[in-house]
């Protein structure tokens, strides 16, 4: 699984011309699941999304969590970060895993986040879709489960 984790003043994600999910402060977040994934991949993924201390405290430092300060996240599966560029000029997406498969593990990837008690809105699964975000900081993360 890859994510990228931008934290956020707000952010919205419309289909059809109508917002499906937002966020009003907090996590961004765009999930790529990969071919061989597991749920212990999706589970390691909203734990460690969930308590990162990217957030900051009353000194500006950043030491606090999504969960510390109660925000929210808005939750994209994007299979192109799984786009390997290494050869020629279009990416390649074989390390991307199987629609039908994904849509599980990225199902079972926002239950995770929610039972860390985390309010996530989603976009739907496999549709065109509008991301609209202010980008806080700007802080911007990236996760693979498997490094």
């Amino acid at each position: 699984m890859r994510a990228v984790i931008q934290r956020v003043r707000n952010a919205s994600v419309t289909v059809n011309e109508t917002i499906v999910g937002s966020c009003p402060f907090g996590l961004l977040i765009y999930v790529g699941i990969a071919k061989g994934d597991t749920e212990a991949d999706t589970a390691y993924g909203a734990k460690k999304i969930s308590g990162l201390r990217i957030f900051e405290d009353t000194a500006q430092k950043m030491n606090l969590s999504l969960s510390d300060i109660n925000g929210s996240a808005l939750i994209i599966s994007q299979f192109t970060l799984l786009g390997d560029v290494r050869r020629g000029r279009r990416p390649s997406y074989d390390d991307s895993e199987h629609p039908e498969r994904a849509l599980l593990l990225y199902t079972h990837f926002v239950h995770s986040m929610r039972e860390q008690n985390i309010h996530c809105e989603t976009g739907i699964f496999g549709a065109p879709m509008s991301v609209t975000y202010t980008n806080e900081g700007p802080v911007t993360i990236f996760l693979d489960s498997k490094h």
